[in-house]
């Protein structure tokens, strides 16, 4: 019928209802604020986005899966006085020991129980395995991905979810809007023209956000090795503010030279970095 189709927030809107939850004051509140000139709208994820967005939501779940499963064979197997390192390898690699050592300590009940949970273990592994080799053949088809992946601390992994979430970059009018969006930038509670930052907002996807401060973090510890101007300001901020700031100013200036990438086409340039 000639309608532009938007995509709003419902958080939005609430302000804009002036009595109680009805329909005539829910279609009265959507129409003052699409009409707002600074209402911020969603852009509208394709199939294809949905369908990669998909592949992420179920290895995402998968790796909660697997972390809670090893957090309980090593609690389990501490009551029996068995310390296992963390991490995945430690723990697969020292339970084939355990089920083969007669002295370990053990009960027999005990030892059916832990080679069911590790043949559950490797399951889950494998079914990751296989998801990321999904998405690793989409990032191969992908050219954008593959632009985003050559930003330092983007990977296969980040740059088919944050092509996945984001699409249409325009959506944003700049850079900071994006790493915003992502609840990378301070929190502010300012009065009386006093500004007063806080923390980060972490607002918007924390999935996309969670991966862009791992992407850092690997970074950061590197960042001893290298002398380009990039690693010089993080050596210099990780100093004065802390790792785990310096991660976040990180995952913030990439999420920013994602969205320029995105929006422009460009390759990505080191020595603009």
């Amino acid at each position: 019928m000639g309608h532009e189709v938007r995509w709003m927030s419902p958080q939005f809107v609430k302000p804009y209802v002036k009595s109680n939850k009805s329909d005539t004051a829910a279609a009265e509140a959507i129409s003052e604020a699409v009409t707002r000139p600074t209402m911020r709208f969603v852009g509208i994820k394709t199939v294809e986005q949905q369908d990669l967005l998909g592949l992420h939501r179920i290895r995402e779940r998968l790796i909660r899966n697997r972390t809670a499963l090893m957090n309980q064979i090593r609690g389990l197997v501490g009551e029996y006085g068995i310390v296992v390192a963390v991490g995945e390898p430690s723990l697969r690699r020292e339970l084939p020991r355990f089920l083969e050592d007669a002295e370990c300590g053990l009960t027999p009940k005990g030892r059916e129980w832990m080679a069911q949970l590790y043949e559950e273990l490797k399951e889950v592994a494998e079914r990751i395995e296989q998801y990321e080799k999904q998405i690793g053949m989409e990032f191969s088809s992908s050219e954008i991905c593959q632009r985003l992946s050559k930003v330092p601390g983007v990977g296969p992994i980040t740059s088919t979810a944050i092509v996945a979430t984001v699409g249409d970059a325009h959506v944003f009018r700049k850079g900071r809007e994006l790493s915003a969006w992502l609840g990378l930038v301070p929190r502010q509670h300012s009065t009386g023209g006093k500004p007063r930052l806080l923390g980060i907002s972490k607002r918007g996807d924390k999935y996309v956000r969670k991966l862009l401060v791992h992407g850092a973090r690997a970074v950061l510890q590197r960042v001893g090795e290298k002398s380009d101007r990039q690693s010089q300001w993080l050596r210099k901020l990780q100093a004065t503010r802390g790792t785990n700031k310096a991660c976040v100013a990180l995952a913030n200036k990439n999420a920013r030279i994602l969205w320029a990438l995105m929006a422009s086409g460009q390759e990505y340039r080191t020595s603009a970095a």
